[in-house]
């Protein structure tokens, strides 16, 4: 399963499976195509994962960032230091989120 959270979610992404709210009413059926209303619509109804097709475990980011061209990487990881001036990366948290951002900016840059 490719289960992911809410929050890492992104439009053009595909439901694998039929996402149900709490009451078990539908929301939105398989095959579904994410967009930003549907998004939205996921933390209205407090829906806080979902089964994502293609993506079959946590390690897919890694693999993601790996797909990249080095150069375009190293020029979205300059364009997000700035942000990140004052972190100390040996805090694991604060990497870990560095780690996040930039596979948000590549992905979305991909799109």
């Amino acid at each position: 399963m490719g289960v992911l959270a809410v929050a890492n979610l992104l439009e053009g992404m595909t439901i694998r499976t039929d996402v149900f709210d709490r009451s078990g009413r539908l929301l939105l059926g398989s095959d579904t195509i994410l967009v930003g209303k549907h998004l939205r619509m996921f933390r209205m109804w407090g829906i806080t994962e979902v089964d994502i097709a293609g993506v079959d475990d946590l390690g897919k980011g890694e693999q993601a960032l790996l797909q990249v061209d080095s150069e375009h990487l190293l020029a979205a990881e300059q364009e997000l230091r700035p942000l990140f001036h004052n972190v100390n990366f040996a805090n694991p948290f604060m990497e870990e989120l560095f780690r996040l951002c930039l596979l948000r900016k590549v992905c979305n840059e991909s799109h």
